[in-house]
């Protein structure tokens, strides 16, 4: 994400390319709202020449015909500035890449001249994981600048649990959803390679297999089965659905043995509530915690205390996360902890702390 911003201060179009299910397309959406940007997103796979050339309309008074820009043209227009996110670009055919030709050059759409306030950004599946795809032709390939996308499964485990600070509303309560995703990150903490397992066959390709959004989706049904109250392992069945059932299983077995506190004890006594042994359990509580621990100042220390406790035992890097977490929910009438001053050189660095 910091290399887009490079590319959009430089007014460059750039093209992201990575797998299916990586978070492309929910990376430029957190981008535009991190930087304050009106966003349209195009799929190009579903849109026709006209999309980009404009409509011809006939004007009687001057006997001519013009051609109308499409409405996310006019929106873009209109705010100044913002982003056109092109995506699944190299589904679109040849005609449809011939459209984009002016608008990625000329920055023109029909007869509307786009800001230079709009920037563009565009992504792409590799070829062989496209559905019904297409070369890009030379012009138009030309005519950006090209990265390749990099899957951080460190990254990802740090912000999931939060969901990047801007959960979606789903038909489950947030704190539950936030557990189970907390479960899954603390899963891939300790099994990295799971986050992304593109199949190798073909045919497997169309089934369910792992990434960042079938973990995602997992994690929505996790919750609904916590919320009826049911323990994790009872989610087997759907989790498989979502990546897999290699992938799920490992899951459904690391999730059988953690054996975690309830956060709500250790909110309540976090001076002598026992600490977990292994350093995977004591990640998953720790983010539990962090999440749970964010509606009074009274919780909110006694989170501290148990996360410092935690830190001099198995490491402060174990801790990391947990503590950042939870010093950004911290409200402007908190005083901060004396135990904060340990994780100083974590929380500078997310900017937390001058």
């Amino acid at each position: 994400m910091k290399n887009l911003k490079v590319y959009l201060n430089a007014g460059v179009p750039v093209l992201v390319w990575g797998p299916p299910g990586v978070g492309k397309t929910a990376s430029v959406m957190a981008l535009a709202k991190q930087l304050g940007l009106p966003i349209e997103v195009i799929i190009a796979s579903i849109r026709e020449p006209s999309d980009f050339l404009g409509l011809p309309v006939h004007d009687s008074s001057s006997r001519s015909t013009r051609f109308d820009p499409p409405s996310w043209a006019v929106r873009l227009a209109q705010a100044g500035r913002g982003i056109l996110f092109i995506d699944e670009i190299n589904t679109a055919p040849p005609a449809v890449q011939a459209a984009l030709l002016r608008v990625v050059l000329e920055r023109a759409v029909g007869e509307l001249q786009l800001p230079d306030g709009v920037k563009m950004i565009a992504a792409a599946n590799p070829p062989e994981l496209s559905a019904g795809g297409w070369e890009l032709s030379p012009p138009l390939a030309n005519r950006f600048a090209h990265i390749r996308w990099e899957l951080n499964p460190a990254e990802w485990v740090a912000e999931f649990p939060s969901y990047w600070g801007n959960p979606p509303q789903i038909n489950v309560p947030e704190p539950v959803w936030a557990q189970a995703r907390t479960l899954i990150a603390a899963f891939i903490r300790v099994r990295p390679e799971l986050l992304l397992q593109v199949p190798q066959h073909p045919q497997q390709l169309s089934q369910a297999w792992p990434s960042p959004r079938s973990w995602d989706n997992a994690s929505r049904m996790l919750a609904c089965i916590l919320q009826e109250g049911q323990p994790p392992y009872e989610a087997l069945d759907f989790i498989i659905s979502c990546v897999g059932e290699g992938a799920a299983i490992e899951f459904a077995t690391w999730i059988r043995d953690i054996d975690l506190p309830d956060p709500e004890t250790i909110l309540s006594d976090p001076d002598k509530t026992p600490i977990p042994h292994r350093s995977d359990q004591v990640y998953a509580v720790l983010i539990a915690l962090a999440t749970r621990a964010t509606d009074t100042e009274a919780r909110w220390h006694a989170a501290w205390r148990y996360i410092i406790r935690c830190a001099e035992t198995h490491g402060y890097d174990v801790a990391a996360i947990a503590a950042r977490n939870l010093a950004r929910a911290r409200q402007p009438n908190w005083q901060p902890p004396a135990e904060i001053r340990a994780f100083l050189p974590v929380l500078k660095e997310a900017g937390l702390v001058q």
